[in-house]
Parts: structure tokens; C-alpha cells; sequence
């Protein structure tokens, strides 16, 4: 088994966990940590390109950045974007980071090349429907159907369970259009390249599927056909009940979370 991942990066998420806990759910804190074989890589591929940007995220990574007395490293103003506290903040953050989106829609390599990241699933929801509201084209809403499985005596309507969006589910509305960028949430076809992760551009729509392009890695340009099908959130939702909803597996993915870069 090879294990993967750069430990000056996010740590593991733990629903309402400690530090202590946080931190103990760290491959490094396993008990098979010590009878493993430790290889380093030495070269940013996605930076090779920005020698400066490899070199800032290293000493940062290897605390050796400057930082105030409360540890905060000052970001340089040459890659932030400045924050007035007004409304238009976030508007002025999609112009720095899409700009010129109307000329550049059908475009694979801009579409794909850039996107917002935050730490929150509530912000990156509202960057992407504001994104696709702005987006050229025809648009198609697709609605999940939700249901509680073991609810017999029908406690929780569907009414309800529609206001719901578990972590690593679709929406209940999905809202998209011809070349817009999303990611896909489940592992559907890992041999073909539909994984996890996989970000894809929407090509066609018709009721029940939709007609997507892999944008990224070594299935890239290969067109694909998604259904919808039934999704579960994971056990750590801690719902009352088993929740299920039957909508297309992905996510528009202009903002995206940290977790999902």
C-alpha cells in the first residue's frame, strides 16, 4: 500500500475533536507509522513553474517565516487581494480571480486553471452560486430526492430533509450550465478517472444525466456520462435518522474547500 500526502498541509478533520485528538488521528501517530518505508519528494510539480511561490510555501510549511508574536505569518501583497469590509469584497475577489469570465467561458484551461478556496462549506456554496449566476449560458436545475429511511411514520418531511446538505453530498438544488467546472464526490469508476476529487466540465445536460469532460491528469479529455444515484452522508453527520438523497454526484467547483484542492 502506498500512503500519500504532505504533512505541512491540512490536518485530519475530527468532528468536534480536541487538538489532542486532531492530532492523534495523524498517520505519523499510527501504530504502523514505524514499520513504514519514509520516502521525501523534493519538487513542487504544481509550482515548478513559481520557484519564489515553492520556495514561500516551504518556509512557511518549515516554520521559518517570519511571524508576529501571535504566530501569524503576513501574506504578501502581491497575492492578496485587498478587503475593504464592504459588501463588494467578495465580488472584487471573483474579478481578481475570474477576470474577464464572460470572454473566457468556454475556455478549459481558465476554467480550470483557477479557483476560490476557503475552509468553510457555507462560503464556498454561496461563492458558487453567485459564480454560476454569473456564468453565460442556458441554465438547468436539477432537484435531489430525499428521504429518511427508517422514518415510517414519516417524522422528518421532505420539506425538511431539502434544507439539509451533509458534508461530501450534492445540493439539493444543482444548479448548472454548458462549461461550468465541478468536482465529483464519489468514487465511481477509479480506472477510467472518475474518483473523488475529479474535477470535470459540464459538456450537456438532459434530465437524467449529464454529459461531462475530464478536464485534469491522465484522463484528461475523456467524456463521461453521469446518472444520478442515491448518497448517503458518512456516519459522523450524527443525524437522528439514516438520511439518503438521490441527486447527480458532484459539485460546481469554482470555490472549492481546502480539503478538495
Amino acid at each position: 500500500v502506498v500512503f500519500g500526502g504532505d504533512f505541512r498541509q491540512v490536518l485530519t478533520v475530527v468532528r468536534k475533536g480536541s487538538r489532542a485528538q486532531i492530532i492523534n488521528s495523524s498517520l505519523r501517530r499510527s501504530y504502523l507509522w514505524d514499520s513504514m518505508r519514509h520516502l521525501k519528494l523534493v519538487r513542487n510539480m504544481r509550482a515548478h513553474s513559481d520557484p519564489w511561490f515553492a520556495e514561500y510555501l516551504l518556509r512557511i510549511g518549515d516554520g521559518k517565516e517570519v511571524t508576529n508574536r501571535d504566530g501569524e505569518v503576513r501574506l504578501p501583497d502581491e497575492i492578496c487581494v485587498s478587503r475593504t469590509g464592504k459588501d463588494t469584497d467578495l465580488d472584487t475577489l471573483i474579478d481578481n480571480t475570474f477576470p474577464s469570465l464572460d470572454a473566457n467561458t468556454s475556455g478549459p484551461d481558465y476554467i480550470t486553471s483557477r479557483a476560490i478556496l476557503s475552509t468553510r462549506n457555507d462560503s464556498v456554496d454561496r461563492i458558487n452560486l453567485k459564480m454560476i449566476s454569473r456564468f453565460q449560458g442556458d441554465e438547468m436545475v436539477y432537484h435531489s430526492f430525499d428521504c429518511a429511511v427508517d422514518d415510517p411514520h414519516n417524522y422528518y418531511p421532505p420539506e425538511f430533509l431539502n434544507t439539509l446538505t451533509p458534508n461530501g453530498l450534492p445540493p439539493h438544488v444543482l444548479k448548472l450550465k454548458i462549461n461550468c467546472p465541478v468536482i465529483l464526490l464519489r468514487n465511481i469508476d477509479p480506472a477510467n478517472g472518475l474518483c473523488n476529487g475529479t474535477r470535470l466540465v459540464v459538456r450537456g445536460f438532459q434530465r437524467n444525466v449529464i454529459d461531462a469532460e475530464i478536464v485534469l491528469g491522465q484522463h484528461a479529455g475523456k467524456r463521461i456520462f453521469l446518472p444520478r444515484i442515491p448518497l448517503c452522508p458518512s456516519d459522523d453527520e450524527m443525524f437522528p435518522f439514516q438520511f439518503k438523497r438521490k441527486q447527480f454526484p458532484i459539485r460546481l467547483s469554482f470555490a472549492m474547500t481546502v480539503n478538495k484542492r
